[in-house]
């Protein structure tokens, strides 16, 4: 079984050289104790020595860069992104230190002009349209099935044209998940869902690898006749969950027994939930109607999202590029600064943001920390982001396979 690639593998720059990063404090994405005044040594865009500036030789024809003061960390990776017609966004989040992206909806030929432009960026992990039925929520991002052979051909379609995830969106029942789950994970590849009116439990028994959004779980959390009224609506309507979905949320207990079997559900299945916090946010307004039903529904989306890590959930970090709160390439650093206010520290964030994803991503064998082996995507940053998540804001300068992005 091939290993999981990036669609644009060919196209990433590298070059034959050997750099020390010297000073630099170094957080390596494991959650590991920091290294005060480390050093790593790229070579030939592998990382091949980490420690502390003291204990490192470097090589004598290394390129040296002084990184005193700063903090070194894995490039973050994106669970999912959207180019939301926004030209050039995948390169400027590159330039904000993320260094590989998954977008989980989007006809791969939809990167074409980003690939072609010249300008770095990210390494592009595609899913190619999501699999619908009708009638689809995104139409242009859908590829629509009526039936479990027709999603099934669709899988092996997607995978051979390159897709490194297969995304099913919440029209499909479960019967239908199941069927391409199994034809996916027979090529090796990871599936993962939007839920709106699939019970999330009966999707990830049905082989579900990940969830995207944590409403998702909204019929999970509520007695079935409420949960059945909202499926209803939206199965009806589409754009019914927009504000539906903060109905039912502002209804739901974080504290109660469903929200903890859910945690230990999660955490027994390895399930990863990409919570996409900030596509969900809401924030009273000085001179704006308060809507309570926003604003209590994202509280409580909040705090389960940290009730869920904190049973052992594997949260990763999505930042649904364009939302509200956020400006146009911070909307990672925006969701990290959500999950902090939800209650992981922000070295859990830290290695949601990495290490994690890469494993969600199937790529932690050569992605998402800083170990000897590991290919060398790498940021510099100022201040301490383990005192201040918004420090991740600071960057100062990004590697991508041992080469510095300009």
């Amino acid at each position: 079984m091939a290993p999981i690639r990036e669609i644009n593998q060919k196209e990433i720059t590298s070059q034959k050289a050997t750099i020390a990063i010297t000073g630099a404090t170094i957080i390596d994405g494991t959650g590991g104790t920091p290294i005060q005044n480390g050093c790593v040594v790229v070579t030939d865009g592998v990382i091949s020595a980490v420690g502390g500036k003291a204990d490192i030789k470097i090589p004598a024809n290394a390129q040296v860069m002084n990184a005193d003061g700063l903090t070194l960390l894995p490039g973050f990776i994106d669970s999912h992104f959207h180019l939301d017609g926004v030209h050039g966004l995948p390169a400027q989040f590159l330039q904000n230190g993320i260094t590989s992206l998954r977008d989980p909806g989007a006809w791969i030929e939809a990167y074409d002009e980003e690939r072609k432009s010249g300008i770095p960026v990210p390494r592009l992990f595609l899913a190619g349209p999501h699999i619908d039925m009708f009638p689809p929520a995104y139409p242009r991002d859908a590829y629509v099935v009526r039936d479990a052979d027709e999603a099934v051909r669709e899988v092996n379609h997607l995978i051979d044209q390159g897709a490194s995830v297969i995304k099913v969106y919440f029209r499909l029942p479960p019967a239908i998940i199941a069927a391409v789950c199994k034809a996916a994970h027979a090529r090796g590849i990871p599936v993962t869902g939007h839920l709106e009116t699939t019970e999330a439990k009966e999707a990830i028994d049905a082989g579900l690898d990940g969830i995207e959004h944590i409403t998702s779980f909204g019929l999970t959390l509520v007695p079935q006749r409420e949960g059945e009224k909202y499926r209803q609506m939206v199965l009806a309507d589409n754009n019914a969950r927009k504000q539906g979905r903060y109905e039912v949320w502002k209804n739901i207990d974080p504290d109660s027994p469903v929200t903890d079997s859910l945690g230990v559900f999660l955490k027994n299945k390895g399930t990863f939930v990409s919570p996409t916090l900030g596509a969900f946010e809401y924030q009273a307004a000085a001179g704006q109607p308060l809507d309570t039903a926003r604003l209590e529904g994202f509280g409580k989306m909040k705090k389960i999202t940290g009730k869920l890590h904190h049973a052992g959930a594997k949260v990763v970090v999505g930042s649904h590029s364009m939302i509200p709160y956020a400006e146009t390439g911070w909307a990672f650093q925006r969701e990290m600064e959500l999950l902090v206010e939800s209650g992981l520290r922000p070295a859990e964030v830290i290695t949601a943001a990495t290490l994690q994803n890469a494993r969600f991503f199937r790529i932690d064998d050569r992605l998402g920390s800083i170990e000897t082996g590991k290919q060398a995507d790498l940021i510099l940053i100022k201040g301490d982001p383990l005192k201040n998540i918004s420090a991740t804001r600071n960057v100062n300068r990004v590697m991508l396979n041992g080469v510095w992005v300009k």
